[in-house]
């Protein structure tokens, strides 16, 4: 059933709906998805449970509201990093860049990853906004760098399996944290990696 979240006209309104978004993303971030009822994040949005049901049918429209903000939040600084790059492109300057970035980011928005990606295997929602906002990013990257006048040879494959070495190297960065590893010396392997990829 689609869902069908009220769109307030007035600022007031308009205050309220955000605050109760916000309440989520806080709730969620702290105590999780499962965690956290309408009535606790109505309590943190200081508003009655009645109003949160005048905006919301329930609290997974909550968190969609709330997974548009964190992609927004985690992945608008490397969109915008991209938007300003220029030709020439070095490669070996830009891909230290894009993983150091996307393990900010990882940092910053922890919490909520985990939450978030708890919920894509069983949320279909969830793992088709994931997906989705990989072929943004794909189709973006591609874009750009067709734009700046680099022609690469299967570029939509190259982009999407350096994203993904990105961002699995980010999540052993930031989540898993083996006392064997180097990991100066692995984001060294992970850029000498992409840059081979991307230069083939």
């Amino acid at each position: 059933m689609k869902n069908e979240v009220r769109q307030p006209r007035q600022e007031r309104s308009i205050e309220k709906k955000n605050k109760i978004i916000q309440a989520g993303y806080e709730l969620f971030s702290e105590v999780g998805y499962y965690g956290t009822n309408t009535a606790e994040i109505a309590k943190r949005a200081g508003v009655s449970t009645g109003i949160v049901y005048g905006y919301f049918q329930d609290k997974r429209d909550i968190l969609i509201c709330v997974l548009e903000i964190y992609i927004n939040k985690a992945f608008d600084p490397i969109l915008k990093m991209f938007d300003k790059l220029s030709a020439p492109v070095d490669y070996h300057a830009l891909i230290p860049q894009v993983i150091d970035l996307t393990i900010k980011t990882h940092k910053k928005h922890a919490k909520m990853h985990e939450v978030l990606h708890s919920l894509g295997s069983t949320d279909e929602a969830v793992n088709g906004a994931f997906i989705s906002l990989e072929d943004e990013l794909t189709v973006k990257i591609s874009d750009k760098l067709s734009a700046l006048g680099i022609e690469l040879e299967n570029p939509m494959e190259k982009i999407h399996l350096a994203m993904d070495i990105i961002q699995t190297f980010s999540h052993e960065y930031v989540f898993d944290k083996h006392e064997y590893i180097d990991y100066f010396v692995m984001r060294e392997m992970v850029t000498n990696t992409i840059v081979s990829l991307l230069l083939s």
